[in-house]
């Protein structure tokens, strides 16, 4: 078996924003196996700024991961712990080089396009009318379930839009998660969870940032409003500290992006701990294309979890890879009768 990498840079249709700042590009890379006849493809989809695996080396791990790809698998994953990334990717394309059709990775109702994946509407920052905007062109399109990005802008203005949207829709009509990308400080995150409960919202992701377990507890603790944890989860590769970070902070949900936490070996561990404690958990992706795309939404699939999955980015960039994926009203779903269009390696 042969391996090679190549790195592609994705292009927003319009800048994105967040509370670590604005998106108008995204960087990725891509895995592809050469065994005689048979080729397999996975995304190494490190997040700059985000991912733990953002470090100076991350392409010689890359050239490494080729130069071994004779190695056993999983010895190989295990030397890939600390580039949650590559370990995805490769999990991906050791799978891919096995199937017939190398983008069928979990052959299911789903693939046969005779079910679909219920998912949210993402609303991105900006301005008031830019989200205002958004939010509209989501609930025309049939979503019932909406993710708002907040703490970017002014909160009252956040708040007076929540108000809006409630106004018009109640909570029996549409669900609205919001999350904060860790942009509110743990001296004032209580009583914004206040305010924000006012309007019968599903759940906060990330309230405050990551890695101050003590006041993230006593926030959970506290929350007249669901938390759930995703940040949190980053860097965190030991069975036991994910379980102690479970026990300690006691979230009502997790949030799993399987290229931030070790691909699906790495989610799984994550959601028996969860399930375990009784704590809820949904599937996100983390800005992939297409390709890493199909392999979460693919294997979430298989989870059976019925909750508005996270998985509605494939149509953000200009020069995403045209796929099967498509959205009809609030369900992803897989056109098995449409090709995939690659130009890679």
């Amino acid at each position: 078996m042969k391996a090679f990498y190549q790195k592609y840079l994705l292009n927003f249709k319009q800048a994105s924003g967040t509370s670590r700042g604005v998106l108008r590009t995204k960087e990725t890379y891509f895995l592809k196996l050469v065994d005689n006849e048979r080729i397999g493809y996975g995304e190494c989809a490190v997040f700059k700024g985000l991912s733990i695996d953002d470090r100076e080396d991350y392409e010689a791990r890359l050239t490494w991961l080729c130069e071994n790809i004779y190695r056993n698998k999983e010895e190989l994953l295990m030397e890939l712990t600390e580039f949650p990334s590559i370990q995805f990717g490769l999990e991906q394309a050791l799978l891919s080089v096995q199937q017939k059709n190398p983008f069928e990775l979990f052959p299911t109702k789903f693939t046969k396009s005779e079910d679909g994946i219920k998912i949210n509407g993402l609303i991105w920052m900006g301005t008031e009318a830019f989200m205002q905007q958004q939010i509209k062109e989501k609930l025309n399109a049939g979503f019932t379930t909406i993710k708002l990005k907040i703490g970017a802008i002014d909160f009252d203005t956040e708040i007076a839009l929540l108000k809006r949207i409630r106004n018009e829709f109640p909570s029996e009509e549409i669900e609205i998660r919001v999350d904060a990308n860790g942009a509110f400080k743990p001296s004032e995150a209580l009583e914004k969870l206040k305010r924000l409960s006012a309007f019968n919202l599903h759940s906060i992701e990330q309230p405050i940032k990551q890695g101050q377990i003590d006041e993230m507890a006593l926030l959970c603790s506290k929350t007249p409003l669901p938390i759930a944890l995703d940040e949190e989860l980053i860097g965190v590769f030991e069975l036991t500290k994910k379980q102690d970070i479970l026990q300690i902070i006691k979230p009502q949900y997790i949030i799993l992006k399987p290229s931030l936490i070790g691909g699906y070996k790495g989610s799984e561990q994550w959601i028996q701990l969860a399930k375990k404690q009784n704590i809820g958990w949904w599937i996100t992706s983390a800005l992939e294309s297409n390709i890493g795309l199909n392999a979460i939404a693919q294997w979430t699939y298989t989870l059976k979890n019925k909750m508005p999955q996270g998985l509605g980015t494939g149509s953000l960039f200009t020069n995403n890879f045209e796929s099967p994926l498509e959205v009809n009203s609030e369900y992803l779903f897989y056109n098995a009768n449409k090709k995939w269009n690659l130009n890679l390696m």
